[in-house]
């Protein structure tokens, strides 16, 4: 992201690195029993789930029987296997690839593009971004780039990346107050969809970011006591008078911004049963307001 793209409103959605992608000369077989054993599905449970038998299951791993395509994108939706890796199965299989994957400023995917940035803009003034499968960042609206307003020029170059940015000790963690917890959040997080994609760019950013000075451990956290008994304090100027305790209803980020800490709530959002490689692999996430004092100061921006 360029500087000028601070003072535009918004960041437009535009192209971004793909995930990795399996090989797929050590053919359909040993492919699929590695996303079965992944999944933890007995050959007689996914026999089941697909309408076929364990024995041909066993045949198909084994090499002893070549799949049909409609077989080997039966198994694959059985076994929750991503739309791009599903592609992979087919090509060791020896067959074409069943899904596209069409750059995102591809005109065919002109409706997405307007669609996703009519979403982020309408969520305004609180923060909203859509990222790839890597997290890098492919449109942003104008309640991120409100929070990004101290983050160095370095960090804000492209492709610019929402968990380099979060957890980098330049980017925004020096001003999460409960960055221990939400630190953990985010690697966890990662952790869970590296199991599912099996993305080596996705594995090499979690290596990166998880190797960022961690925080040391706060009073609540070695007590036991979770980051979501905070006062409504640190929602309001730093200098206000502390408000009654907020019951927050997930774990909230609570981040410093201008004199004052925000806190919010994150919620994540994809596509439902995507035909194309690059709209499975958006994933739009919205940061909502965790108590109604956040809220108003975001409202009050608008005025």
């Amino acid at each position: 992201m360029t500087r000028s793209a601070h003072t535009s409103g918004s960041v437009s959605v535009s192209a971004g690195a793909r995930g990795g992608v399996p090989a797929a000369d050590k053919g359909v077989g040993p492919l699929l029993r590695g996303w079965r054993e992944q999944r933890r599905v007995s050959q007689l449970e996914l026999a089941l789930r697909a309408g076929s038998s364990a024995r041909h299951i066993s045949f198909v791993e084994t090499g002893r029987s070549r799949p049909s395509e409609e077989m080997v994108l039966r198994l694959a939706e059985h076994l929750d296997v991503p739309v791009r890796d599903r592609n992979s199965l087919l090509l060791a299989a020896g067959y074409a690839p069943h899904y596209p994957e069409t750059p995102l400023d591809d005109p065919a995917l002109d409706a997405l593009r307007e669609g996703v940035e009519r979403l982020i803009q309408g969520y305004e003034p609180y923060p909203a971004l859509v990222v790839d499968a890597t997290y890098n960042v492919v449109a942003a609206n104008q309640g991120i780039l409100m929070l990004l307003g101290s983050v160095p020029e370095h960090l804000l170059e492209p492709p610019l990346n929402a968990m380099r940015l979060t957890l980098h000790p330049e980017g925004l963690a020096p001003r999460i107050r409960n960055l221990r917890e939400w630190r953990g959040h985010l690697l966890a997080q990662m952790e869970r969809d590296i199991a599912l994609r099996r993305s080596q760019p996705l594995r090499a950013l979690y290596e990166e970011v998880a190797a960022y000075p961690a925080p040391p451990a706060t009073p609540s956290a070695e007590t036991g006591s979770p980051a979501a008994s905070s006062s409504a304090a640190d929602s309001v100027a730093l200098d206000e008078e502390p408000a009654q305790p907020v019951p927050y209803f997930a774990l909230p980020m609570r981040i410093e911004h201008e004199g004052r800490v925000l806190s919010f709530i994150s919620s994540i959002s994809t596509f439902n049963t995507p035909m194309d490689v690059t709209v499975a692999e958006l994933a739009i996430e919205t940061l909502l307001p965790a108590d109604p004092a956040t809220a108003k100061y975001l409202h009050s921006l608008l005025l």
